[in-house]
């Protein structure tokens, strides 16, 4: 053994002369502990602290009536256990494999400093060699020792490590081949206090076996942070993991048909208003029909169709769009895009608003979301402008009528044929119903808290009006003390706790710029009813789940929920698409809050909080809710997680989503591996058994 160690390290003689020392100092250290623990009559006390009545020191349980003492003592030994002393023999031999251990452990140590650079400290054990190893490799370690890959290295690596067993310390083998190029070239035993998944995709939890003084306790459906408990031996906090175990999925045989719709490239119409690559997309749609999705989502773009002159529309491209998904038997789900496309995450190409409006906003930018900067954001108007007529005699809500009322003549037969499924009605950035608290462009980082959006000229009258019409003229400002951009709630004076979010001032404003969002909202849903009568429309809400575990959620209310930890801030939205029978569509149904928090914790960030009371909120008053994911997904842990919100499993009155959206269609979903896995998603989203359920 200690001649394969050799083969590793190579230790010089100046290093097992320290090795030897600090052998010899921990064996003198031993002796001294041990004399110093031995009583009268040849007995050793244990500890000062015993263990509970009825308990041995292996952690096994025994009767002891009377206590510890048995009821006869003098109280002198009260908490202490006696026992018989060990033969000599027995110690000498447990001193020569303890020994032998911190020789091979020594060896180990130098070799890794020496020729792999490690930071290790003189007297590193085992399971430090080991957790340095996995940080070489990219895998997590946790503080406590548990063990498990990383987001990055789970999903590029096809196959993770085998799962561990429990072994105890001098059963460990030695390490060969140590690369400090990762995991892949070492061969070793499997370690105690170490946490490898089995080897199946890790679907970011895990089911432990909660070992508490030698006994197992219970088990606990649990993430890798939770993965740590207590075990017997040398007060180390390991894990138990049985040697094969997945986290079991929920069987959704038999459960309710929910359409699944994938959404096209943001590019699939160029600025031309021509199909951009026909013979691809054909082959990719007809891949999708063959896993039997319902059908595909596009942008109808505002900045091609009028590109260039009011109500002038150019549609041919979306024509022949719309002719080919026909052909394939797949039905259409149309975005009224009456924003720009480039700059906000996610956005791979560049279509600005017409460039009339452009023109109109050089010699007048109040037509833009103002920050209190004075920066105007051209990504859409403001809805300060939904009743003025500053677009060349027309209003932003005409303008908008106008051009959903030319979509709905020209694209007549496809409404007719019932192609054409639900048209998303666009309400601000990115489709969204918010304010663009958040523009990348300007700075903005995730988490900042964002800005407020309402200085441009017409929106400041509004709120003069307001103010003057509370009684008090001098609200008519937006606060002063709310931050930046990148700013955090507890470093502004109006987000912090107990901040004037909460006061007089704060409730009046806040009560205004959310009111704001939900007018407009109800102004352009009342035309888009009018356009699309008898065709389902939707408004799309986004999903600001960062510091949403603070009292004050600053990033929604400076996106317009007022919806702070004493308010339901999306109850009066759902009451207007009420109004209008329209659908609630919202994202963010892949994210899990624990992923958030391990890779953000200082966001204080609770997606699945979030999702629950949006989802409850529309459920609540009765109107279909539809959703997306926010981010690219293809792994099946993201695939559970919308599923579990699409159908969730404890509803006692079955709620289920209307439709859901997969954003996007792409390279990377085309790939065999990804596509297998959104075929399985599919399936399940419909209802159907799939064959390799976890169990």
């Amino acid at each position: 053994m200690a001649q394969e160690m050799e083969k590793l390290g190579g230790t010089s003689e100046e290093a097992d002369e320290e090795m030897d020392m600090e052998v010899k100092e921990e064996d003198e250290e031993e002796e001294e502990e041990e004399e110093g623990a031995s009583g009268s009559g040849g007995a050793v006390v244990m500890g000062l602290a015993a263990p509970a009545a009825g308990e041995d020191m292996g952690g096994r349980y025994f009767e002891q009536p009377g206590g510890i003492d048995g009821g006869g003592g003098d109280g002198l030994m009260q908490g202490v256990v006696m026992r018989r002393p060990r033969p000599k023999e027995e110690k000498e031999r447990t001193k020569m494999r303890e020994r032998h251990r911190r020789a091979i452990t020594a060896r180990i140590l130098s070799g890794l400093r020496r020729h792999g650079s490690y930071n290790l400290r003189a007297r590193a054990d085992i399971n430090e060699v080991i957790g340095a190893l996995a940080r070489e490799a990219g895998w997590a370690v946790l503080p406590d020792g548990t063990t498990f890959p990383s987001r990055s290295s789970a999903s590029s690596s096809p196959q993770a490590p085998p799962a561990t067993s429990s072994v105890a310390p001098a059963q460990i083998q030695p390490l060969r081949g140590v690369s400090p190029g990762g995991l892949g070239s070492v061969e070793y035993s499997p370690l105690k206090g170490v946490f490898t998944p089995a080897a199946t995709s890790y679907d970011g939890r895990c089911r432990t076996s909660v070992m508490v003084g030698g006994h197992r306790e219970r088990m606990l459906d649990s993430s890798p942070l939770a993965a740590s408990c207590t075990d017997g031996v040398d007060g180390k906090q390991v894990t138990d993991i049985p040697s094969t175990h997945r986290m079991p999925e929920h069987d959704f045989a038999g459960t309710p048909y929910v359409p699944v719709y994938v959404m096209l490239p943001l590019g699939v119409i160029n600025m031309k208003c021509e199909l951009a690559d026909p013979e691809s997309l054909i082959k990719q749609l007809r891949i999708l029909k063959s896993v039997n999705v319902d059908g595909v989502m596009v942008d109808c773009w505002w900045g091609i169709v009028e590109a260039h002159t009011p109500q002038e529309y150019c549609w041919h491209g979306y024509k022949r769009l719309f002719q080919t998904v026909r052909e394939l038997k797949l039905k259409l789900q149309v975005v009224m895009s009456f924003h720009e496309c480039g700059g906000n995450i996610g956005d791979d190409v560049c279509i600005p608003l017409p460039h009339w409006v452009a023109e109109i906003g050089r010699s007048n930018p109040e037509i833009f979301f103002t920050d209190r900067e004075g920066r105007q954001n051209p990504e859409c108007l403001s809805w300060g402008i939904d009743k003025e007529r500053v677009l060349r005699g027309r209003t932003a809500l005409e303008v908008y009528f106008d051009y959903m009322r030319g979509f709905r003549v020209e694209f007549d037969e496809f409404f007719e044929d019932g192609i054409i499924s639900e048209i998303e009605v666009g309400l601000g950035p990115s489709g969204e119903l918010r304010y663009p608290s958040y523009p990348v462009k300007y700075g903005w980082r995730y988490p900042g808290i964002g800005e407020f959006q309402c200085y441009d000229l017409y929106l400041m009258k509004s709120l003069r009006k307001a103010a003057e019409a509370r009684g008090h003229s001098f609200w008519a400002r937006g606060p002063d003390n709310a931050g930046s951009y990148n700013s955090q709630p507890h470093e502004t004076g109006f987000f912090c706790g107990g901040g004037d979010y909460n006061s007089y001032y704060g409730r009046f404003f806040l009560n205004w710029y959310s009111q704001v969002l939900v007018d407009h909202a109800d102004r352009v849903l009342s035309l888009a009813k009018l356009a699309f009568e008898g065709t389902c429309i939707a408004a799309k809400v986004s999903g600001i789940h960062w510091w949403y575990k603070t009292a004050s959620h600053a990033a929604e209310l400076t996106a317009g929920f007022y919806n702070p930890c004493n308010r339901d801030g999306y109850a009066s939205i759902a009451s207007m698409l009420k109004r209008h029978g329209a659908a609630l569509k919202f994202t963010c149904a892949e994210l899990r809050t624990l992923d958030q928090h391990e890779e953000f914790p200082e966001a204080l960030a609770d997606p699945e909080g979030l999702v629950w009371q949006v989802l409850n909120a529309a459920w609540d008053v009765c109107i279909p809710v539809a959703s997306e994911n926010s981010l690219p997904c293809h792994d099946r842990s993201g695939y559970n997680k919308i599923l579990e919100n699409s159908k969730p499993m404890s509803d006692p009155d079955g709620r289920h989503l209307a439709t859901f959206t997969y954003l996007r269609l792409s390279p990377d979903l085309m790939e065999s591996h990804n596509f297998l896995e959104f075929e399985r998603f599919v399936k399940r989203m419909h209802g159907e058994a799939v064959l390799d359920l976890q169990s």
